[in-house]
Order: C-alpha cells, then sequence, then structure tokens
C-alpha cells in the first residue's frame, strides 16, 4: 500500500524545514535553494544550526514561484518580474498628508474638545464635592 502525501496548508505550522517545503511542493531541496538565489525576496531564516525555516507566506511564495515555473512556463525573469508586479498591487502605497492648515484645524477642534471635556469633568465634580463637605 503506498502512502498518498497531502499538501498540507501553508499556515498550518509556523515554521518548516527545507525536507518538509520540499516534500509539500515535491521539489528537490538544491532546487529551493537556487530559488533563493533568484528571487531577492525569498530569503527564509535560519536557525542557529544554519538551517533553512520556512514561513507560511514563504512557502506561499514558492508554491506560487512553482507554480508559474512549472505550470504556467515561465522563466525565471518572467516569474519574478510576475512576483514584483503582484507585490505592487497587493501592496499599494498610500499617501496620507496634511496640509499646514489642515494640521493647524484639527489640532484646533481637538484642543476645544478637551477644554469642553475637562469643563464636563468639573461639572460633574462640582455635587459631588459640595456633598463630601
Amino acid at each position: 500500500m503506498a502512502i498518498r502525501k497531502t499538501v498540507q496548508e501553508p499556515e498550518s505550522k509556523l515554521y518548516r524545514s527545507i525536507s518538509e517545503v520540499s516534500e509539500m511542493l515535491d521539489v528537490k531541496a538544491h532546487v529551493l535553494r537556487y530559488w533563493e538565489t533568484q528571487f531577492s525576496m525569498l530569503r527564509p531564516k535560519k536557525n542557529r544550526a544554519g538551517n533553512r525555516m520556512y514561513r507560511p507566506d514563504e512557502v506561499r511564495m514558492l508554491l506560487r514561484i512553482k507554480e508559474l515555473l512549472y505550470e504556467r512556463r515561465y522563466t525565471i525573469a518572467g516569474a519574478r518580474r510576475t512576483l514584483l508586479d503582484d507585490r505592487k498591487l497587493d501592496e499599494p502605497q498610500v499617501e496620507i498628508a496634511f496640509s499646514e492648515a489642515d494640521r493647524k484645524l484639527v489640532l484646533i477642534e481637538v484642543k476645544e474638545e478637551l477644554k469642553s471635556l475637562l469643563a464636563r469633568l468639573r461639572r460633574d465634580r462640582e455635587p459631588v464635592a459640595a456633598n463630601e463637605r
């Protein structure tokens, strides 16, 4: 009876060794090490012994690399370009900028609100202080 390998979810463990990832992806460990040299965004941590430890996001990236190279038949350069483009789409840069006038208006509003809260706290405290005498 043959034991059938199943692909586990990348998130099921915090770190995976290169042999585990190699089995999951059904590629040799030297292929994973080669991909590290070709894809700059792929940088697994190494433990004290110097063994590579892959996090779930790196395993997902490896799955994507394998799909691009083996199933879609991309070249290394094409896969690299696609991954970089995907990253740009996934993480759009958002610029949050306030003009100096906006900043001053916000500060004035915050200051007024704080004054209002302080006045309310003082009002609420007065009857308690009068009853304590």
